[in-house]
């Protein structure tokens, strides 16, 4: 299973703007997100590895949860956010009302400079598949990213495309679990589980 965890705050995520590649720390709620998420997370077995994207505040919270287990935290390149380019930490409010449209309506579509939903599918999927291929069929590989990764990673377990990333909503702090069907293929057990105030 690869349980897929979503960081904790930081100022750009409370302010509300778009956080791509921008690099912020955690604040204090974060740390204390990130803590919460750790103990929802602790069991006796370790798991096979805790993962996470190189931004910091994904490190950061990884860290809390690898503690536990007195685990190093691996860096996976694929799981970083979403190139939101010359709109990264701007409001959506300050992105042009047709731009955006263009955004939603075609998952091809790329900020400028930034990266489109679509090219993120193509670094997440075999992401995610090398990820539960690495847990096994018992094992626990947690993953810590960003919400739009972690949407491309569920849009892969349910075999749609990328554009169903505007019909899930994602918090800070959550987890989801995409762990090995019946069939040996991908399915969603949690998605956005709470575990942190």
């Amino acid at each position: 299973m690869i349980v897929v965890v979503r960081h904790g705050e930081t100022e750009p995520n409370r302010a509300g703007v778009l956080l791509g590649h921008a690099d912020p720390a955690l604040t204090t709620t974060g740390r204390e997100q990130a803590e919460a998420v750790a103990k929802a997370l602790d069991a006796p077995t370790a798991p096979v590895a805790v993962v996470s994207s190189p931004l910091r505040r994904a490190v950061e919270t990884a860290e809390a949860i690898a503690s536990a287990w007195k685990m190093d935290v691996e860096r996976e390149e694929r799981l970083i956010e979403i190139d939101y380019g010359e709109w990264d930490e701007r409001a959506f409010g300050d992105v042009p009302a047709e731009e955006l449209r263009r955004w939603r309506a075609d998952p091809a579509y790329a900020p400028p400079g930034g990266e489109s939903l679509t090219a993120l599918q193509a670094r997440v999927s075999p992401c995610a598949a090398d990820l539960l291929e690495r847990a096994g069929d018992n094992g626990v590989v947690i993953a810590v990213s960003h919400v739009s990764p972690i949407k491309a990673a569920v849009a892969w377990a349910l075999a749609v495309g990328p554009e169903i990333a505007w019909r899930l909503r994602l918090d800070i702090a959550s987890i989801t679990r995409i762990a090995r069907g019946p069939d040996g293929g991908p399915i969603v057990r949690s998605f956005n589980e709470r575990a942190a105030p």
